[in-house]
């Protein structure tokens, strides 16, 4: 099942007359930029969304579209109303020069985090590898062994281990307070 995408205008036409805004991104991604109207389920823990009986209609975003669009079918089981995708996402609406809040002082998305890491770690274990000596290939064959397990399984041992990182755990108390 797909969902019909909605340009940005459109879906402020949709709020304006009592539809409701859901993003569905994380919450790291949300404490760091949002638009003021959404309600925030995140994905990983939507069952149903429970939007009383006036709203007309729901619409889902991401930050691209993407997510979205490639989980269509269980949003729309998540509510008994017509339901839209944000064509763009978040991305489309800032574009479209919607207002949007944007806290920099949240740390970066914690997936952002692991490509920087994992980068930087391949980077360096071939870097060292090549200069210093080859038994520092290895460091880089873990980090594209974690990555391969983190893609087949769903599972990511660097972004869990990283959302301990002060920095994150910060971020986190200060969203829950």
């Amino acid at each position: 099942m797909s969902l019909p995408h909605i340009s940005p205008a459109k879906a402020k036409e949709l709020i304006d007359r009592g539809a409701i805004l859901v993003d569905i991104r994380e919450f790291d991604e949300h404490s760091r930029r949002r638009i003021a109207a959404a309600r925030h389920a995140p994905l990983s823990r939507m069952e149903r969304i429970d939007i009383g009986t006036d709203a007309p209609a729901v619409i889902f975003h991401c930050r691209s579209g993407n997510r979205t669009a490639s989980n269509a079918a269980r949003l729309a089981q998540c509510t008994d109303c017509d339901a839209f995708i944000l064509d763009g996402g978040i991305d489309a609406w800032k574009s479209a020069g919607l207002p949007v809040i944007e806290s920099k002082g949240q740390p970066i998305e914690i997936m952002r985090q692991v490509q920087i890491t994992a980068g930087s770690l391949v980077f360096a274990g071939t870097a060292l590898g090549t200069l210093v000596h080859p038994g520092f290939y290895a460091l880089a064959a873990f980090v594209g062994a974690g990555l391969v397990f983190a893609g087949v399984s769903g599972s990511c041992m660097m972004a869990r281990l990283l959302s301990f990182a002060p920095w994150n755990r910060r971020a986190a108390k200060t969203a829950i307070a």
